[in-house]
């Protein structure tokens, strides 16, 4: 379980096919701080465990399923990605529940400065879950909160800290993020026809 509140952008050092299985290596130095074997950490808001680790890297396994119903299938050496390491009982929640588990990818269309604000619109997927107006939804693993809502788009506002702690700000349109809807409008969504039935 994860809050969405990225603690450190990561550098993609490698994302390799090897007789195991994909492999993914990334250099982060929060993260890495206090590390087991094991532990789970949101990498671009998909929950991985731990593999390997050292002093500045991470490795993790990664299914061939993730990476085709991901944006991991796109990433490549040199680029960012979001790190989060689990919830803790005894630490604040500063965002919404996430679960690691992505729910469908999105495409960015508009990502721009509008005045002193950052704006992102995002094209949602086919079947996308229960979203609210002024809502949460996690992009890339970032909770965020639902500015404007259409049937297939949703576009949010970013503070600079968001641009500056995560990698929203070097998305274009066309770039893929994975997305993770409300967990607990899930859970609503799926009970309500129970009820009526």
């Amino acid at each position: 379980m994860f809050t969405g509140i990225v603690e450190e952008k990561g550098r993609v050092l490698e994302l390799a096919h090897t007789p195991q299985g994909w492999r993914m290596k990334v250099a982060a130095r929060l993260v890495c701080s206090d590390v087991a074997l094991g532990d789970s950490i949101a990498v671009n808001g998909c929950c991985l465990t731990v593999a390997a680790f050292d002093a500045e890297t991470l490795e993790f396994d990664v299914l061939e399923e993730t990476r085709r119903l991901t944006n991991f299938a796109a990433l490549r050496p040199g680029l960012h990605v979001n790190l989060e390491r689990s919830l803790r009982v005894d630490s604040r929640l500063g965002g919404h529940f996430v679960t690691g588990h992505i729910d469908g990818m999105g495409t960015v269309e508009v990502s721009e400065a509008r005045g002193a604000d950052h704006y992102l619109r995002i094209k949602l997927p086919e079947n996308a879950g229960p979203l609210v107006p002024k809502g949460s939804i996690a992009i890339d693993g970032i909770s965020l909160t639902i500015a404007e809502l259409e049937p297939d788009r949703v576009a949010v506002w970013i503070i600079p800290t968001t641009l500056a702690v995560t990698n929203l700000g070097e998305k274009q349109p066309g770039d893929l993020v994975n997305l993770e809807f409300d967990l607990l409008g899930k859970y609503v969504a799926k009970l309500l026809p129970r009820q009526a039935g």
